[in-house]
C-alpha cells in the first residue's frame, strides 16, 4: 500500500483484467473496445456482445462519467476502513451500458447525487491501480 491509503480489499488480477487494474500507469482508465464495430466491453469478454468478433483490445476512455446510483455504507465491513463512505455506480460518458462500481471518497457524502459528473483518478497499492472517482 502507497503512503496513508486506507486498507482495501484488492482485487485478483490476471491476463483479461490487467488492462483494468495495472494498465493506468499514464493516469488514463483502459476499457476493452471491438475494432470491428467499436463497442465497448466491460467487464472483460473474450468476444464483442455486439457484433462477435474477437478483434477487441484496451483502449483508453476519457475518465468522465455521471453518478447513476450510490449507497452509503454505514457497516464497518473490513477492519480500518473508516464509515460511512460512499459506494456508487457510474457510468461512463463513452457508453451508456458501461458502468463501473466505485467509491468517491474525495466528495462529501452529503454533496454526492444521482446525476453528478465526476472523473476517475487511481488510488495505487502496489502494481494495483483502483480506479475511484471525484467531481469532474
Amino acid at each position: 500500500m502507497e503512503g496513508n491509503l486506507p486498507p482495501r480489499q484488492l482485487p485478483y488480477v490476471n491476463e483479461m483484467n490487467e488492462h483494468f487494474w495495472s494498465g493506468s500507469s499514464d493516469g488514463r482508465l483502459r476499457i476493452l473496445r471491438c475494432a470491428a464495430c467499436g463497442t465497448w466491453i466491460h467487464p472483460y469478454a473474450g468476444r464483442c456482445p455486439k457484433c462477435r468478433s474477437a478483434d477487441i483490445a484496451p483502449q483508453p476512455v476519457s475518465g468522465h462519467a455521471k453518478v447513476v446510483g450510490f449507497t452509503v455504507n454505514h457497516q464497518p465491513w473490513v477492519p480500518g476502513v473508516p464509515t460511512p463512505y460512499v459506494v456508487a455506480i457510474v457510468e461512463l460518458e463513452e457508453q451508456s451500458n458501461i458502468r463501473l462500481m466505485t467509491n468517491l471518497p474525495r466528495i462529501a457524502i452529503e454533496d454526492v447525487q444521482v446525476g453528478m459528473k465526476v472523473k476517475v483518478y487511481f488510488e495505487q497499492h502496489g502494481d494495483i491501480r483502483l480506479p475511484l472517482f471525484e467531481a469532474a
